[in-house]
């Protein structure tokens, strides 16, 4: 659900609303002008003006929609993100050699911020030894920290960037 919530809000950041509701489920986008069509269907709209609209991220494949009328409304979508996603890109051979195979398939999956519980959970590694990795690859300059909410979220820097790109170059 964090790597959801990490997700959209980076769509919602980049690209506004429409953005962040694109992939949410077929037929749904936003209309703009404070409208939201949830489906494909010719149903008549409903104004939900004044009641609490919350998007619920599931892991099930597929999506519905919920109302309690006239307060509550909710679009339960799949979730994105990371932890949802199909397998991370392969190490780089040469790079596993140069940082160990284990710290840098920490270091390629750090293309979009992730928490130390994501990248556990990514790896198979225990937290300890992903910690150790993330605090080489601190003191490396490769990847750097910040604060979103209560927890830590780790992404590459520019000079971690490199060194994944000089990889793919030969």
């Amino acid at each position: 659900m964090e790597a959801d919530v990490v997700a959209r809000t980076r769509q919602l950041s980049q690209g506004g609303w429409a953005a962040a509701l694109a992939d949410m489920r077929p037929g749904m986008r936003w209309l703009g002008q404070g409208r939201l069509q949830i489906n494909t269907y010719n149903y008549p709209p409903r104004k939900i003006a004044g009641a609490q609209l919350l998007f619920v991220p599931v892991t099930p494949r597929q999506g519905w929609a919920s109302w309690d009328i006239p307060h509550r409304y909710a679009v339960i979508y799949p979730c994105s993100g990371v932890l949802a996603e199909p397998v991370p890109a392969p190490v780089p051979e040469a790079l596993g050699a140069l940082l160990g195979p284990a710290r840098a398939g920490v270091l390629v999956l750090l293309e979009t911020p992730k928490s130390t519980t994501q990248l556990v959970a990514l790896t198979g590694q225990g937290l300890g030894s992903v910690g150790r990795h993330l605090k080489i690859l601190l003191d490396a300059h490769l990847v750097q920290r910040r604060r979103a909410g209560r927890s830590v979220l780790y992404y590459r820097t520019a000079a971690g960037d490199a060194l994944l790109e000089a990889q793919q170059g030969g």
